[in-house]
């Protein structure tokens, strides 16, 4: 008896366009690039943008002309939504694309081996750039986002399952005071600091001081960002845990929080990126040394953004190459950041 052997099918796609179907909208595509060229030589449009604007106008119409030739006017529509969607997607992704370059050609100039392992305590701006290093920015920088993590995210988190889950007295005012925050230019933080502790109290200009300035910014982004994911979670997950016999609390920390992990850590991430570029605060609180400084409870401690804005306001070729060097340090800093957020936050908890 002879078996027969079938081949496995691979599932057939019929909504995926083929590449006989892709060439004449790319074919289009690029008269619409060719006409844009002519019209912007012949006539006194002139730019960049003249050439997006006639490459859009134009573009879209000879694509949603033939789509509604071909299929009718539900193609024309959808042609012309989707142009206008991608259009908006590429004006969002341009200015970024542009500043990451812009960030990384310009820095990357200034980058030596000894950068992270000199500060400029024996150093000038001026100097030529092999000479000092950001070591004691980099490492204050570092004090100053984990310091901040370590105030804001318990008490951004505490405030959101309180507004979210508890909904007790003071609920309305609490949220109020919130969104208020907010608002709160970043320098009226630092004053704040500046005038409530480093002149009232014994703490003086500090990595500790900036921190607190710090996190003044970041807890009503974690807070805010906190409660929205906590409404995400569905009602039956606390109804089923308290109707399992599960307390209140044992449920919001059992069940609640761990199915809005990875919101939560979204919410620290977007805290972060609040405060990591802050300068106007730590001018008045952290005092800005060159000197690399180990203890964040004492003395003047330096920061990345302190170390940016000294070397544009001195104004030099040496020190602007040293500002933008700082720059891409602290982007690659914050990448960093939020790539072990993502990979220790995307792991399974482990359950018995």
């Amino acid at each position: 008896m002879t078996t027969t052997t079938i081949a496995p099918v691979a599932p057939s796609k019929p909504w995926a366009p083929t590449p006989l179907e892709i060439l004449p909208s790319i074919l289009l595509l690029v008269g619409a690039a060719v006409a844009s060229y002519v019209i912007v030589a012949i006539t006194p449009m002139k730019g960049k943008l003249a050439y997006a604007f006639l490459f859009f106008v134009i573009g879209t119409t000879l694509i949603a002309g033939r789509n509604g030739l071909k299929r009718g006017r539900s193609a024309l529509v959808d042609s012309l939504a989707s142009s206008i969607a991608f259009t908006g997607a590429a004006m969002v992704f341009l200015p970024v694309a542009s500043i990451l370059w812009t960030t990384v050609s310009n820095g990357v100039k200034g980058l030596h081996w000894t950068l992270f392992t000199q500060t400029m305590f024996t150093a000038s701006f001026s100097d030529p750039i092999s000479k000092g290093g950001l070591l004691h920015a980099l490492v204050g920088t570092l004090y100053l986002i984990f310091i901040s993590i370590v105030v804001s995210v318990p008490m951004g988190v505490l405030t959101a399952l309180y507004l979210t889950e508890i909904k007790g007295p003071g609920s309305g005012f609490i949220q109020f005071v919130v969104q208020a925050m907010s608002g709160v230019p970043s320098v009226v933080a630092g004053l704040f600091i500046f005038a409530s502790l480093i002149v009232a109290t014994p703490i003086k200009a500090s990595a500790i001081a900036g921190a607190l300035a710090l996190s003044i910014l970041m807890i009503p982004t974690v807070t805010r960002t906190a409660q929205e994911v906590l409404l995400l979670v569905p009602n039956d997950l606390r109804e089923a845990g308290q109707a399992l016999g599960a307390t209140q609390w044992k449920t919001v920390a059992t069940i609640v929080v761990p199915a809005a992990r990875n919101g939560l850590i979204t919410a620290v991430i977007l805290g972060v990126a609040r405060i990591a570029g802050e300068t106007a605060p730590l001018l008045f609180t952290i005092g800005g040394s060159d000197n690399l400084n180990w203890n964040p409870f004492k003395n003047y401690q330096g920061a990345l953004p302190v170390y940016v804005w000294k070397g544009l306001m001195l104004g030099t070729p040496e020190s602007i190459q040293r500002a933008w060097t700082g720059i891409l340090v602290l982007l690659v800093l914050v990448l960093i950041l939020f790539v072990l957020a993502r990979v220790f936050g995307g792991r399974r908890i482990k359950t018995k």
